[in-house]
């Protein structure tokens, strides 16, 4: 348990489960204090899984890229199932709130842009590393909500974090974009930082 205690500091996953579950918290409060509806709106509903998604960034790069290489358990088996975790952070405090007096839903929804906002986040952080790995998911969400297009099928696929939860586009889309994150994060992990970042 020592070297899960390490590996879980090193990836300051303490606090960003705070700022993860604390952002869910903030917008489920602010909604049932304000609204006199019991269904949270889609864009709010959208921006609360970006903003626990973004929250979540900071895990996805240790501090000794080399040092846990050395783990028992195959790198590639430890970041798929650190991906893994961090959906389903993501996705569980939404789904409770379905049984409460704010629902962040519907449930589809909540899952198919919780799937592709992460493999978005972890193809970045493969690609750019996980300190900038935000910045897409956040530009590619704020237009799709800005500006959502129903048609035509290529509008549906740009803007899917903002379809409606029954669009097969953008249940396609995120799956795609899911499992290239999932595969080049476990695949590739990481990418290593500049000096600048240290």
């Amino acid at each position: 348990m020592r070297w899960a205690g390490l590996y879980l500091r090193s990836r300051h996953v303490p606090a960003a489960l705070v700022m993860a579950i604390g952002g869910v918290v903030l917008m489920w409060s602010l909604w049932s204090i304000f609204s006199n509806s019991r269904d949270v709106g889609l864009p709010m509903v959208i921006l609360t899984v970006l903003v626990v998604v973004a929250a979540l960034t900071t895990t996805l790069g240790g501090p000794d890229t080399a040092l846990e290489l050395t783990g028992s358990l195959p790198v590639f088996l430890r970041r798929a199932a650190h991906l893994l975790v961090a959906f389903l952070v993501v996705v569980l405090p939404l789904l409770i709130t379905l049984a409460t007096e704010a629902r962040f839903g519907p449930a589809g929804l909540v899952v198919r842009d919780a799937a592709g906002l992460l493999g978005l986040t972890a193809l970045g952080a493969a690609a750019i590393g996980p300190a900038r790995a935000w910045f897409l998911p956040l530009g590619w969400t704020l237009a799709a909500v800005m500006f959502p297009h129903a048609e035509p099928l290529l509008g549906r696929v740009l803007t899917w974090p903002a379809q409606a939860p029954e669009s097969t586009a953008a249940a396609v889309t995120a799956g795609v974009l899911a499992a290239a994150g999932l595969i080049a994060y476990a695949v590739a992990g990481p990418a290593k930082r500049a000096a600048a970042d240290r």
